[in-house]
Order: structure tokens, then C-alpha cells, then sequence
């Protein structure tokens, strides 16, 4: 009988013998992208063993990523077939916790540089040898993506053996796998849908470091990148994740949170109380710097949109007018004008405060959105028609005579409210444009503090109420301009035609916006509301009542009309606007070049009219490497404003080029020039 210390090194040298037992290692796959073996703990089938731990070892060549099972909103998860294996019943993934992607402005979740799938095989026979045959199919991108189809292999005698470092990297990998919640210490607390978002609440007895979210709702749901908060001792998060699509039937939800080594995989019962974020998030704060060179930024483009034509014609008539007060003493032109500014900051101020009550209910916010409601259009239209009705000399809307009277008494201050409502009015009808620097502008502002916000809408206040202040530091130069006389109906009726055609270019708008029998609708309204004030024969207190009527009438009315959203024809030049066909068309070497216009939009026009409708940029957008998308925003579209929201925007005119050398896009200016449209593309493109 052998004594015990040999006994003890006799099974050391069994143990040694068979730990280094040849590998059990299938034939490698390999590819630029990706090199894939299927290997195993077990270099043979141990006697009565009814299990195996194998793994599917993908090494990932820099800058590719594979899939996780929910890849995101676009990507393919790996598959695995084992038809034609023999001695195998089943076999299961197990799925380490993945990471996040961000390319194309598109979220994805996955692995890079490294990543072994586990996969526990149960057996048919316990004991005996198994082949295993793996039919892969997997899905690796980098610039491009790459489907890979694929046969690895495995024999397992029956025997003892075990492989150290297939069993080391395995087991590395199999700590990734996320946890229940009574085991990671995690707790998923609260999972809201609501039309527009996930909302995801957790909690832990630790504090969280570097907490993420990743919702599994089917391939019919796909989620944004989220809003990620902890309150003020870091063991709650709350998270708040865009949806970007949908269906009808919400299925359970099935949430991963992550952090940093930690992770947890729970199934939450749905809540129907949207969760407030622990604490108000604290956002970086810019430097004194930054932000007076984006408040120069916004006086600059407030400055610019005097120009635009639909502001143009406002401070126009504002000059004419004081024209035909020459008499008037210097104080009264300066107040006049100063209430003019006024009226401006007053409107940018109310807008701010607008803003701001907005988003401390959860609504995203766009500069010129309101030119999507058919209401504000219907009166803006009436607006605009009425006062080029009047500049046509086809009526004139008098004050009761006692009221003239009392008027006139108060000597020059009685036109100021006038003056005041002049320069409300021009900051309403600049609204639908943009100019240079008003984009970046107003993306700082709505992406940052209240302080920030009243910061850049009152610079743009005042760069667009700067022509008004000039005119008050200096009443004198309203004198250099020609004295009265014939050549002021001329302009009275040039003026009248630009309202006329602003008017013209609203009703255009509303077709969109409502359809065209509103459109109609509301031209009938303004057509009787003219009959009505020219009319001579009835009296000043019906005129008002029935004027008043059919303004309230129209406007009310507007909301009931309204034709469902249709979708909507682009130029058939351009494709409809795919959020999830960009990295697919990229991943074919296309560049895309997107285009997020609207009716309304009168910088849009510009741009199409001026840049990418002429030579050589139209010529180069139909070539066959590039695909031109025109996602349009005249109705409210939720997955545009998503798209938009994704790069910190919240106005149009946008324009971005993706391509092979561009994957996350180059973004272009407000306002196009020729130049840098071909440059970007040239850039984005294989050539």
C-alpha cells in the first residue's frame, strides 16, 4: 500500500497531467475584423457529467464592436445554430454586460477589443463524448459593418481534463454576467412609459460611481441616450431614456443597469407616476468667457434678422411712419423708438420665461415651433392682412371720436403703445428665422441654466432691437431721410405688397401645418373681415362686435379642421428622412447628406433656393455614392425633434454629412454657402 505523501503526489501528478492535457480549441475564424474560437473548460467529457462550460472567444480588431442581445436601435445581435452537434440537448448564452455606442447620433450596446460568451451546454447522455458544431452568425462594425457567417467546431472525448486558461478567461467573462437584484444589491424601484420617454428609478445600499441603462423592450422599442442622475448620497439613480420608436402593444420591460463592475438584470412591474429626478441637475458651468462670446453671438444674430424678410418689412413701416410726423419734437421720435426696443426685449423676456416654465415640466422646447400650431398662423395670417388691407387704403379702423379726443390731449405720448406693440410684433415674425450664430446660440441657451437662457434672449433682444436703440441715440438721422411728399405712396403700397406677400407666404404655411381646407377657410375669414371694416354704412360699435366675431370665429374654428397628418412628399430628388438607414448606407461607403427643413422656414428656402438646389452642390448630391435625406419639420414630428435634440439643437435650419471618414457627421452652418457644403462632403466620402 502506497503511504499517504505518495499518495498525495500521485494525485498532484494526475492533476498536472490532466491540466495539460491538449486544449480542446476549434479551428479559429479569422477576418480584418474578427477572430472567433469556440472553446472549452473541459478538454473531455468527465464521467456522469450532464454539463459543459464552453464560451465563443471573439478577439475584435481596433475600432470594431460587436453586438450584445439587444444591440440598440440598430446592429445585429450574435447567433448561435448547434444543428448537427451530437450528445448535446441545449446550450445557453450567457451575456456579460455590455457597453454603450454612440455613431450616426445612433445608440448602440456592445463589446470591443475582447469579449467571451459564455455558453452553458446541457447533454443528452451524460458521460460520453460530444461533438460540438457552432453555426455563427455575427454583426461587427467599425466604419463599416461586416456580417460574418461562419463553422466552428469541438470533439470531446470522454475523459478528465480541464484547459486553466479557458477556464480563467471564461470565468472572467462570466462575472460580467449581470445579476438578480438580491444578488448584485441592486434594486430596480420604478419603470414609466409615457409617450415620449422611459423613465428607470434604482437604489443601492452603495453609492453609485458610473451608472448606466439599457432598457430590452423588442426590436419595436428603441431608446435614446439618457439623462442619468443620483441624489445627493449617490445610492439612488434616476434615468430618463427618449424613446424614439413604438408600437401599440407595450411589453414587460426587462432593465440592465450597470456600474462599473457591477451590474443587475431585473424585470420591473410598470408604474403609472412619473418619477422626479432625486436632485435638479447641476450642469457644467461655462466660464465668464464662453458666455459673453455666445451673448455676442446672439446679438449678432438678432442684429441679422432685421434683414430677413420677414422682419424687413416691420421696421420699414416703422420708419415711414414717423416720416409723416416730421413736425414732432426729437423727444418724441426717441421715446418712440425706445419703446419700440422695449416692445422687443419685453416679447424675448416673455419668451424666456416661456421656456423655462416648459422645461421644469419636461417639454422640450425649438425656436420657431410655434409656426407648427394652426392657431397662431390663423392669427398671424389675419394679423398681416389686415394691416396690408389697410396700406391699400382699402379701410382704415378709427378710435371713437371721445376716445381720439382724450388722445390727442396727452399730446405725444399717445402712439407709444403702438410703438411698443411695433417692435412685440417684429420679434413674433422673426421667429421662423435663423441667421448666422443664432443656432449656437440658442442651443446653449436651451441646453443650459435660466441664467443662461435670460442671458442669450436678452442679447438677442437687443441685437434685434438695435436698429430701434440707433434711431433713439440718434433721432437726427430720421431727418436725413427724404422729406414727405409723393414718393411715400409708393412706399405705403411697396410696403403693403411685402405684407401682402408675407401674409400670402403664412396662409402657404398653414396649408401644410392644417391642410388646405383651413387654409381656405381662414382666407374666407380675412376676406369678409375687410368687407366688414370697409363697409361704410354701419355703425362703429357693430364694426368692432362683428370684426371681433370673425377673428375669434376664424381662430376657434382652425383647431376643428385640422386634416390628420399625412405624410409628407419630398422632392424627388431626395429620400425620405431614416434615422436607422443612415449607418447602413454609410456601412456601404454612401454619404448622407441630411436636410431638416420646414414651410416655415424661411432660412430653409434660402438654402435650398440659393445652395442646394444649384450647381455644383445639386449635382454632387445625386451622384452615386451620396444619399440625400430631407426630413420635414413643418407639422411636429417627435422623431425629428428627437433627432434634432440628439445634437443639442432645438431650431432648423439643420444640416449634417455622414459618411466612412464622418461616421458621427459634420455639422454644417445655419446658412449654407457652397464651399462648405462640397467640402463636407468631400470630406465625409471614400474620395
Amino acid at each position: 500500500m502506497l503511504s499517504a505523501g505518495r499518495q498525495f503526489l500521485l494525485f498532484l501528478l494526475c492533476i498536472l497531467w490532466a491540466s495539460n492535457l491538449m486544449a480542446e480549441v476549434s479551428e479559429p475564424y479569422t477576418s480584418p475584423a474578427v477572430t472567433a474560437r469556440l472553446i472549452s473548460v473541459e478538454n473531455a467529457v468527465p464521467p456522469n457529467a450532464t454539463t459543459l462550460s464552453l464560451g465563443l472567444d471573439l478577439k475584435l480588431e481596433d475600432g470594431w464592436k460587436a453586438y450584445w442581445r439587444s444591440p440598440g436601435e440598430v446592429g445585429l445581435p450574435p447567433q448561435i445554430s448547434w444543428e448537427g452537434s451530437q450528445n448535446l440537448a441545449s446550450a445557453e448564452i450567457l451575456w456579460p454586460a455590455p457597453e454603450r455606442f454612440t455613431a450616426f447620433g445612433i445608440e448602440n450596446f456592445g463589446y470591443h477589443d475582447r469579449v467571451v460568451l459564455p455558453v452553458q451546454a446541457l447533454l443528452e447522455d451524460g458521460g460520453r463524448p460530444a461533438r460540438l458544431e457552432a453555426q455563427v452568425t455575427l454583426l461587427t462594425c467599425s466604419e463599416i459593418c461586416v456580417p460574418h457567417d461562419f463553422d466552428l467546431s469541438l470533439d470531446l472525448p470522454a475523459g478528465i481534463g480541464i484547459d486553466l486558461n479557458a477556464g480563467d478567461l471564461i470565468t472572467e467573462f462570466a462575472n460580467k454576467v449581470p445579476l438578480d437584484p438580491a444578488a448584485s444589491g441592486i434594486a430596480i424601484d420604478t419603470a414609466v412609459l409615457t409617450d415620449d420617454a422611459l423613465y428607470v428609478v434604482a437604489s443601492s445600499d452603495k453609492s453609485f460611481a458610473m451608472p448606466d441603462v439599457f432598457p430590452e423592450m423588442g426590436p419595436s422599442f428603441t431608446f435614446g441616450k439618457p439623462d442619468i442622475r443620483t441624489n445627493s448620497t449617490g445610492t439612488q439613480v434616476w434615468a430618463k431614456l427618449p424613446l424614439y420608436a413604438r408600437n401599440d402593444v407595450v411589453p414587460q420591460v426587462q432593465i440592465t443597469l450597470t456600474d462599473g463592475p457591477r451590474a443587475v438584470t431585473a424585470t420591473p412591474s410598470w408604474s403609472q407616476e412619473i418619477p422626479q429626478p432625486p436632485f435638479t441637475l447641476v450642469k457644467s458651468r461655462p466660464d465668464l468667457s464662453q458666455i459673453m462670446a455666445i451673448a455676442i453671438f446672439a446679438l449678432l444674430g438678432g442684429l441679422i434678422l432685421n434683414v430677413m424678410p420677414c422682419v424687413l418689412p416691420v421696421l420699414s413701416i416703422k420708419l415711414t411712419s414717423l416720416l409723416n410726423q416730421g413736425d414732432r419734437p426729437v423727444q418724441h421720435f426717441r421715446y418712440s423708438f425706445l419703446m419700440s426696443a422695449l416692445g422687443v426685449l419685453v416679447f424675448m423676456w416673455g419668451l424666456a420665461a416661456v421656456i423655462l416654465i416648459l422645461q421644469s415640466v419636461g417639454i422640450t422646447v425649438g425656436w420657431g415651433v410655434q409656426f407648427q400650431s394652426p392657431a397662431f398662423l390663423a392669427v398671424m395670417f389675419l394679423v398681416l392682412a389686415v394691416f396690408a388691407a389697410n396700406l391699400f387704403c382699402l379701410f382704415e379702423i378709427s378710435l371713437p371720436s371721445g376716445l381720439q379726443t382724450r388722445l390727442a390731449r396727452s399730446g405725444a405720448r399717445a402712439g407709444y403703445g403702438g410703438d411698443f406693440a411695433t417692435g412685440a410684433f417684429a420679434a413674433v415674425l422673426a421667429t421662423p428665422c435663423s441667421a448666422p450664430f443664432l443656432g449656437t446660440a440658442v442651443a446653449f441657451a436651451l441646453t443650459g441654466r435660466p441664467v443662461d437662457v435670460m442671458v442669450v434672449f436678452t442679447a438677442l433682444g437687443l441685437g434685434l432691437a438695435l436698429p430701434y436703440l440707433l434711431f433713439a441715440w440718434k433721432p437726427g438721422l430720421i431727418r436725413m431721410m427724404p422729406k414727405p411728399g409723393g414718393w411715400m405712396i409708393v412706399i405705403k403700397w411697396v410696403l403693403g405688397a411685402l405684407l401682402a406677400g408675407t401674409a400670402a407666404w403664412l396662409l402657404w404655411v398653414l396649408s401644410g401645418v392644417a391642410g388646405a381646407p383651413v387654409a381656405a377657410f381662414v382666407l374666407v375669414m380675412a376676406i369678409l373681415f375687410a368687407v366688414v371694416a370697409a363697409f361704410p354704412k354701419i355703425g362703429s360699435v357693430t364694426r368692432t362686435v362683428s370684426l371681433s366675431a370673425i377673428a375669434i370665429f376664424s381662430i376657434a374654428m382652425t383647431g376643428s379642421f385640422t386634416s390628420p397628418a399625412e405624410a409628407r412628399q419630398v422632392d424627388p430628388n431626395w429620400v425620405v428622412f431614416d434615422r436607422g438607414e443612415i449607418p447602413r448606407l454609410v456601412s456601404q461607403g454612401k454619404t448622407v447628406f441630411v436636410d431638416v427643413t420646414a414651410d416655415w422656414c424661411l432660412t430653409c428656402k434660402a438654402n435650398k433656393a440659393l445652395v442646394l438646389d444649384r450647381a455644383p452642390v445639386a449635382d454632387r448630391l445625386q451622384g452615386d455614392d451620396v444619399t440625400p435625406m430631407q426630413a420635414d419639420w413643418t407639422r411636429s414630428d417627435p422623431a425629428i425633434s428627437r433627432y434634432l435634440e440628439s445634437y443639442d439643437r432645438f431650431g432648423i435650419p439643420f444640416n449634417i454629412v455622414y459618411g466612412p471618414n464622418a461616421p458621427d457627421g459634420l455639422i454644417l452652418s445655419e446658412v449654407l454657402s457652397t464651399g462648405a457644403v462640397m467640402t463636407a462632403l468631400k470630406e465625409a466620402g471614400l474620395r
